[in-house]
């Protein structure tokens, strides 16, 4: 699982968002709206996702998942 990549984008303002979901944002690596970033498909970097999975999109093999929990 570790070899396939997950291609991150921050879509949504981490403004006004908890504390957790910026950490959780940070540690994927965004910090601007539409930055994209390429990660590992790890449990780790899956649970940073799900945290902030409202304000993201995520791509994996072609597949775009966008909506909370669906995919990811």
């Amino acid at each position: 699982m570790a070899d396939k990549q997950l291609k991150v984008t921050l879509v949504r303002s981490l403004a006004g968002q908890l504390g957790s979901i910026r950490a959780s944002a940070r540690g994927l690596g965004l910090r601007r709206i539409r930055q994209t970033v390429t990660v590992s498909d790890t449990p780790q970097n899956r649970g940073m996702i799900r945290a902030a999975v409202h304000l993201l999109k995520v791509e994996s093999d072609g597949a775009v998942n966008r909506a909370a929990g669906k995919g990811v």
